[in-house]
């Protein structure tokens, strides 16, 4: 479902929709967020937007990156703590990244001054839906755990390469998971990661197929300006998204740049 908001008060009804729990009797969202300054870009991952012949070329990144990195930068040598750090300091992965705080994922479709004249989006998709869609030996990998989201440890203990994944499918599935908390970036943004077992898979394609589980909240444009400085006032800035200078910097820069 797509939706349009026109005030700063219906996106906060929209971020946090169905965010309640009976059992728990707590408000628990299942859904995850990922901010976009452009509504039009799609659900693609870094890998796809190599274009050319990406999924030949895939191994061959993952694999020049474990050469050239050091060791002991990863707390463990699999798939997915090479796959989460690989993604994390810009290599094209197949992986998307998502945010369990939908107030960061406003950040992001916001956080771009060039993009101001054009709507931006932040997508919903409901994990716990999804998730009962993956086939069993993951399904009951993460059922035996009691978790919302596997970690790098739980899907290295089923799938162990990105060719096993792969043959889990057809049909198409994605996984949602949390990479290990390699600095303080990750851990700030409430950071997830999402993989398709198919190097071509792109996200939104696949939920158009699933209407209940997702939905797409577009951001006006004319609406940008309101929500950049109320999330300043709540002190979701790249000073705390991205601690250190850069982000210093880059807040600072963004923040005294003049309305135009």
């Amino acid at each position: 479902m797509e939706v349009r908001v026109n005030s700063w008060n219906e996106l906060q009804d929209q971020l946090f929709a169905d965010a309640w729990r009976s059992g728990l009797q707590r408000f628990r969202s299942p859904y995850v967020f990922r901010g976009l300054s452009n509504a039009a870009y799609k659900l693609e991952s870094s890998l796809i937007r190599q274009r050319g012949n990406f999924a030949e070329l895939e191994p061959h990144l993952l694999r020049n990156f474990r050469k050239y990195a050091h060791r002991d930068i990863v707390e463990r040598d699999t798939l997915w703590h090479w796959l989460s750090l690989a993604q994390h300091h810009g290599l094209p992965t197949r992986l998307l990244d998502w945010t369990v705080s939908p107030l960061i994922a406003a950040h992001f479709a916001t956080a771009h001054l060039d993009s101001f004249a054009i709507d931006g989006a932040i997508w919903a998709v409901n994990h716990l839906k999804a998730h009962q869609l993956l086939p069993d030996p993951l399904k009951t990998a993460l059922r035996q755990e009691g978790a919302d989201y596997f970690t790098v440890e739980m899907l290295a203990q089923v799938v162990d390469s990105l060719k096993e994944l792969d043959a889990l499918a057809p049909p198409q599935f994605v996984v949602f998971f949390e990479p290990p908390s390699i600095d303080d970036r990750i851990v700030n943004q409430f950071a997830l990661f999402s993989v398709m077992p198919d190097p071509h898979g792109v996200l939104d394609d696949w939920l158009q197929a699933h209407p209940a589980m997702w939905r797409k909240i577009v951001i006006p444009a004319e609406l940008k300006w309101e929500i950049r400085d109320k999330l300043d006032q709540a002190n979701i800035t790249e000073r705390v998204l991205f601690p250190g200078l850069d982000g210093l910097s880059t807040w600072q820069k963004r923040y005294y740049t003049p309305r135009s």
